[in-house]
């Protein structure tokens, strides 16, 4: 049992070690100075397909951005709701607002991509703004992110917002995005080197020059993916570009899912391009129980059978996962911060890794993967897209 707990003891140290690495490393997007109060003109490209929930919100904080020159485009994506009726009516008031119709979806591409790739013709800025339609953005949160792009000397820049809860499974299983993010990805690495392993971002809001997109060939690199988030960082390093993350959880905010089978369902078709990608599924698996769920359990464990060796390097493994997940949540979500980590982490941990099981069998199994009413057969075979 010692020789386990030591192996414990090893997957809990490396993620809460890099995540105080991290914690320094991932910042806000600078503020603005009067010194940088020039316009930057910016196209914000919104693709919409069924969001009439919260378009309007979206598109409101959208419009009262400051130190910016605006264009903003939705396109609708052959929404069945009334997303195109609630841009219109916004439209007709604030003429820097227009609605755009998606094209029929081309064979092979993945219903976002395709909407993003035609956004991005429609554009007449060179600095593109990709938004999913339930972000929220505070008013400088555009030109702050303009003056990241620029002074960070990167291609493509991605603010992670604050996420906001409501279900029980949302609050389980949405921290762990941030959490993933700073405890597992090298910040210092992923800006000193244009590897493409070291691509990430969120896809709900990423920013990019016209020139840059084009040279990449946009979402048309990607057109495959489900998982933007990943790869089309990760294309952009390919093409010798580096690109950048910065915590924009007081900038904007987004409501990912708003119910337990959304939230189980959304997370299982990004799974094969990330935890459950091929040939990495069983190594997160381990490192993931004997880090961060294992060592409770075992502590109360070895103490029943006074084995007080092991129960202090479980407890210490216990201990480093649930100061990290704390103070995570204490920094990226509200709501999250309200939790017991105590329960709320390896529960949370354990359906993680129960969504990466279940993409896998659905993918053996030849089952399609869908998503607000498409499927997207290209992905059932058990092969994910490339993402690197």
């Amino acid at each position: 049992m010692i020789e386990f707990a030591w192996i414990c003891l090893g997957c809990a140290t490396v993620p809460a070690t890099l995540y105080l690495w991290n914690s320094f490393l991932f910042r806000e997007p600078p503020p603005i100075s009067d010194t940088e109060l020039s316009l930057q003109a910016i196209s914000v490209l919104i693709p919409a397909r069924n969001e009439e929930i919260g378009i309007a919100a979206c598109l409101e904080s959208v419009l009262a951005a400051q130190h910016v020159e605006l264009e903003v485009i939705v396109l609708d994506d052959s929404s069945t709701d009334s997303t195109a009726e609630i841009v219109r009516e916004i439209a007709a008031k604030d003429s820097r607002l227009r609605l755009e119709t998606a094209p029929p979806l081309p064979e092979g591409w993945c219903g976002k991509q395709a909407a993003c790739f035609a956004l991005s013709k429609h554009a007449r800025h060179d600095v593109f703004t990709f938004l999913d339609a339930d972000v929220r953005l505070e008013p400088e949160a555009l030109a702050r992110m303009a003056l990241f792009l620029k002074q960070s000397q990167c291609a493509l820049v991605s603010g992670f917002p604050r996420q906001e809860t409501g279900t029980v499974l949302e609050k389980l299983l949405i921290p762990l995005i941030n959490w993933l993010l700073l405890c597992w990805l090298p910040l210092w690495g992923m800006r000193h080197f244009r590897w493409s392993a070291f691509g990430a971002g969120c896809g709900q809001w990423f920013m990019t020059t016209r020139a840059a997109y084009e040279k990449v060939g946009g979402h048309a690199a990607v057109k495959t993916s489900l998982h933007d988030g990943l790869t089309l960082p990760r294309a952009y390093r390919r093409a010798g570009f580096f690109t950048d993350i910065c915590d924009a959880t007081n900038l904007a905010t987004c409501r990912m899912y708003r119910s337990g089978s959304a939230v189980w369902n959304g997370l299982a078709k990004n799974a094969r391009e990330g935890l459950a990608s091929a040939g990495q599924i069983g190594f997160w698996s381990v490192v993931l129980l004997c880090g961060q769920v294992l060592p409770l359990p075992l502590m109360l464990v070895t103490s029943i059978d006074h084995d007080v060796e092991s129960r202090l390097i479980f407890g210490a493994a216990a201990v480093l996962s649930l100061i990290v997940r704390t103070r995570l949540n204490r920094r990226m979500s509200e709501t999250a911060a309200r939790s017991n980590p105590l329960i709320s982490h390896p529960v949370g941990v354990l359906l993680l890794l129960a969504i990466q099981w279940y993409a896998i069998i659905r993918a053996i199994l030849g089952k399609p993967i869908g998503w607000k009413g498409r499927t997207h057969p290209g992905l059932s075979s058990g092969n994910a897209p490339r993402s690197t």
